[in-house]
């Protein structure tokens, strides 16, 4: 470390121009903030054009001022000084957004922009023109300390550079919060290769603990927003993770990127909704995580289009008529060759058994009322229509369904379930068996997408309504661009032209009774076509699972991330050929992240040694620090493991320093364990998807996935692992949870390799 003296120039300079950026930031933030004000000032006054034109730049400036408000932490975090011969100056300062002056001279380049990439991927041996990368490091709007990369050894003899203790290390060990933060000023070059790949296709990254999975897929996502802007604003991208407690901790990465238009959901949020549980039994969730279910249900929708065993009789303004199953059956064939979902193929269905039913009444009126009667007879099928034993006879033939209704009555009712899955034996029969009204798990979900696919909506106008909308829009789309022409020299005034095209205006003026971003709907749409879809924690999901969100992106342009070896949900595949092979074959691209960054090497290589020796195949991604401690194992009598865990926590408490502490307990011990905890701490502990705001957490392995601890205490090994059905992969996920300190508390046996 240089002497104060030297340092401090440096220092000064860097203070006033991040100074200056930050007032730059302020009266971007001033002006956008008046002109808001001023378009909402106006009212909803005039013609739908002028109401048009005002609804869309108000939009605009708040989604822009939004942006503005997100980005004031860490505003700048580089400085890239490059060869003289550089085209666009010496210096780049590079950070979350970019930045002009009034007179749109660069002021700050967007880390996403390609001149920004030399940040994160010039070394001393492929210089890419940096001859030296400079870390800011800020608190607040202050620079505190700055550190740098020297690539050009003819800079060392120039002086003038300072070097630390390595921002990357410093943020590997600063303690957890709680909350995710973005690693936008620590991306190492690995990281940052994936991270630019093209948007085309299915990228799935492998990658160990602490190697920095979830932050490439979210660094991902506001990259290929910044790259494609015109085509994922519209079509959106969707996060998806694999619980709520997970999706909490990551939430606010994106918004501090920038981005605030990703819808993201768990996997129990897929279906709007439906808000489900964790599915209690790994045996229904193994079952109904196999692609066949997709069958079952294919089968279950089908049998619900039924045929009458024989003639019915029914009664139509005092006269008696008959259904016959022979009717039944063209009007069944002829519904199920429109190939249109089963509430639509319905009113096929319905329209042809009406005519047959009006003309078997008009032959029985005719027949009573003498021959060559030639009255006017087109109010019979409304008569027919309106019959309480016609209406009940074909509802019995074709019932409109809900998807609620259909999965319920597929697993409460055995006859039904029998039927529309004769390839389950009696045992997995009774497993899939559930009460009704029971909660919805997140193994069901697929299930209620798959039946929403086949069973449509039941609305007898949605065509016609449909065909209305559409008109509307093309109308509102010609209003929207003749809008922007008329405003098209005041846009360029305001450095906004460009920002909003005609489409975007339209749906801005949409009669709706809130107006929604396009994420916004998109959450609320489960038919939705989305632009990218980002998966984290991939390893986790069922055949089903995929089917689902295949479904969501025709296109098949998917971010998958995850660690095989980490696998732990009853369905999850056992490779990434597997996963991928039923959706996309071998149309992939595997790519492996192969530096651990958050697990020091003691505790990495304890829980490789522990997963090795339980036969499972782990990426051992080498870890770049040392920890202070090595993994503690305690070994405790029958009966003790509560007492212990009350003895020791204040102890491990205390070396977290202020950190995060987490206890991992198996789900059948979770209760006692808590109430043991808050015995001790009491509101400082907390548990579930709220639990990351306090200082201990106490969870379980599948609820901790994904998420970071400074301190991590383990309960009962081996019960994790029987809980998994023998499988490792909770208790490895456990295990490399811990930043900073593992300790194990074990009353039954513990898993070999764990103790060096």
């Amino acid at each position: 470390m240089q002497e104060a003296t030297s340092v401090q120039p440096e220092l000064e300079l860097e203070r006033h121009y991040v100074a200056g950026l930050y007032r730059r930031l302020d009266a971007l933030r001033a002006e956008k903030a008046a002109q808001l004000a001023r378009v909402r000032g106006t009212g909803a006054v005039g013609s739908m054009q002028n109401v048009s034109e005002r609804d869309a730049f108000a939009t605009m400036y708040e989604d822009r001022l939004a942006q503005l408000n997100a980005v004031e932490e860490r505003l700048v975090f580089g400085r890239l000084d490059l060869d003289e011969e550089a085209p666009d100056g010496n210096s780049r300062y590079i950070g979350r957004i970019g930045l002009t002056d009034e007179d749109q001279g660069r002021l700050m380049i967007d880390w996403r922009a390609p001149e920004a990439g030399a940040f994160y991927q010039a070394t001393a041996l492929q210089r890419q023109g940096v001859r030296r990368r400079r870390h800011l490091i800020l608190k607040n709007r202050d620079v505190i300390a700055i550190e740098d990369d020297v690539l050009d050894t003819a800079l060392l003899s120039e002086g003038g550079h300072q070097q630390g203790e390595g921002a990357l290390l410093a943020a590997l060990t600063s303690k957890r919060t709680g909350r995710m933060t973005d690693i936008v000023s620590t991306i190492q070059a690995e990281q940052d290769r994936i991270i630019r790949t093209p948007l085309a296709g299915v990228l799935v990254v492998q990658g160990g603990p602490g190697t920095g999975k979830t932050a490439v897929a979210l660094h991902r996502a506001a990259y290929l927003l910044y790259q494609h802007r015109e085509r994922l604003k519209s079509a959106g991208v969707l996060l998806v993770g694999p619980s709520a407690s997970f999706m909490r901790y990551i939430e606010r990465v994106l918004p501090s990127l920038g981005e605030t238009g990703v819808v993201m959901a768990s996997l129990g949020r897929l279906m709007p909704g439906i808000r489900a549980v964790p599915e209690a039994s790994r045996e229904a969730a193994r079952i109904k995580g196999r692609l066949d279910m997709a069958e079952v249900v294919a089968r279950a929708v089908a049998n619900r289009q039924r045929l009458p065993q024989g003639p019915r009789r029914v009664v139509v303004e005092g006269t008696a008529l008959e259904l016959h199953p022979r009717a039944v059956r063209r009007a069944r064939d002829k519904a199920r060759a429109t190939h249109k979902p089963h509430n639509e193929a319905r009113a096929t269905f319905v329209k042809i058994m009406l005519r047959e039913l009006a003309d078997q009444l008009q032959e029985k009126l005719e027949e009573s009322s003498g021959t060559g009667n030639s009255v006017d007879r087109s109010y019979l099928i409304e008569d027919v229509r309106s019959s309480r034993d016609v209406r009940i006879a074909l509802n019995l033939c074709w019932m409109p369904l809900t998807p609620e209704k259909l999965i319920e009555d597929l697993f409460a009712k055995p006859e039904h379930l029998a039927a529309a899955a004769p390839q389950l034996s009696e045992a997995e029969r009774r497993v899939l068996h559930r009460v009704p009204s029971s909660a919805w798990t997140e193994a069901d979900v697929p299930l209620l997408d798959e039946a929403a696919e086949l069973l449509g909506t039941f609305d007898a106008s949605s065509g016609r309504a449909q065909a209305q909308q559409e008109a509307q829009r093309q109308r509102d789309i010609a209003n929207a661009e003749q809008a922007l022409r008329n405003v098209d020299a005041m846009l360029r005034e305001t450095g906004n032209d460009g920002l909003v095209d005609a489409e975007d205006l339209a749906a801005m003026n949409e009669e709706t009774e809130a107006s929604l971003t396009a994420a916004e709907r998109a959450a609320q749409d489960r038919t939705w076509a989305y632009g990218h879809i980002v998966v984290d924690e991939a390893q986790e999901l069922s055949p089903m699972q995929w089917r689902l969100l295949m479904r969501r992106c025709p296109l098949k342009s998917f971010t998958v991330v995850g660690d095989i070896a980490q696998a732990s949900s009853a369905a999850s595949a056992t490779s990434w050929d597997a996963a991928m092979e039923p959706f996309v074959g071998k149309r992939f691209t595997l790519e492996e992240l192969t530096v651990n960054y958050r697990t020091p090497t003691q505790i990495a290589e304890a829980a490789a040694r522990m997963a090795q020796a339980a036969g499972l195949v782990v990426s051992a991604p080498k870890a770049v620090r040392e920890g202070e401690w090595a993994p503690v194992v305690d070994r405790l009598p029958a009966g003790t493991l509560l007492a212990r865990l009350v003895e020791v926590l204040p102890e491990e408490v205390g070396l977290a320093d202020g950190g995060l502490v987490a206890v991992i307990a198996p789900a059948a011990m979770l209760r006692e364990a808590r109430a043991a905890v808050v015995g001790l701490y009491g509101a400082r502990v907390g548990s579930g998807s709220g639990g990351l705001d306090q200082d201990i957490v106490v969870t379980t392995a599948k609820e901790a996935k994904g998420l970071e601890f400074d301190v991590v205490l383990v309960l009962e090994p081996e019960q994790l692992v029987q809980e998994a059905d023998g499988t490792v992969g909770d208790l490895y996920v456990a295990m490399t949870r811990a930043t900073q300190r593992l300790r194990v508390l074990a009353e039954g046996t513990v898993p070999a390799g764990i103790e060096a």
